[in-house]
């Protein structure tokens, strides 16, 4: 019935049985033989001819307004429907890198919320330095980057700050003066010193961009603290 539904209307729209046809791309016999069959299924005429013309009755009036409203939510609903089944054969990928250094308990906790939100999303996660995450977010290997700024920051990509966080130094009492209250970072800068980082990744940039002379690298904090 729906699909005779559609045929009334396109007779009404066209005031013509000739033009609905061309239009449903059916014969013009066979789209009058589904308007009488929907007169019959209605069970009163919907159609009243005049000659070669026709007008609508009153019952015909009325189904017609009637399925024209209906017509469009069928329609929508299956287009609904469709996009539905779509999306559940699409697969959605969100590809996340983070800075090994970073404390991973809360960056898996976020994720672990994101995906409790949304587990139509898959979440691929990647653990990395500085360079090696960024060249992966340049060759769209990535989707986001957390990590701290190293660089100066690109217009090529949305840049938010999430927050701040402290760098701290620990020294043995024995390179300091008994009567410094504070100590400047050109104080720093030939003191021999364990640089802590679980690769040697980092060690282009101590050299280059922070011009720390003389150090070691240590990947474990606990070790790499002066006992005095």
């Amino acid at each position: 019935m729906f699909q005779q539904m559609k045929y009334f209307i396109a007779v009404v729209d066209e005031h013509s049985f000739t033009r609905a046809a061309e239009k449903c791309n059916i014969s013009q016999s066979a789209i009058s033989q589904q308007i009488k069959e929907l007169n019959q299924t209605v069970g009163t005429p919907l159609l009243k001819r005049q000659g070669r013309s026709f007008e609508l009755t009153p019952a015909g009036n009325y189904f017609y307004r009637q399925a024209k409203t209906m017509v469009s939510q069928i329609e929508q609903v299956l287009k609904n429907t469709r996009q539905i089944a779509d999306n559940e054969q699409e697969e959605y990928v969100l590809k996340l890198g983070y800075l090994q250094m970073f404390g991973t308990t809360e960056f898996l906790k976020a994720v672990t919320i994101f995906a409790e939100q949304y587990p139509e999303v898959k979440v691929n996660i990647t653990s990395g330095q500085h360079d090696h995450l960024f060249k992966l977010l340049r060759d769209d290997r990535i989707d986001l980057d957390f990590s701290d700024q190293r660089r100066e920051l690109s217009d090529e990509y949305n840049n938010e700050f999430l927050t701040k966080a402290p760098l701290m130094v620990n020294i043995a009492k024995g390179l300091l003066k008994l009567n410094d209250s504070q100590v400047t970072t050109d104080q720093l800068k030939d003191i021999p010193c364990i640089l802590v980082a679980p690769d040697a990744s980092e060690e282009q940039y101590c050299r280059d961009v922070l011009r720390i002379k003389r150090y070691i690298l240590n990947s474990h904090p606990e070790r790499a603290r002066p006992n005095n």
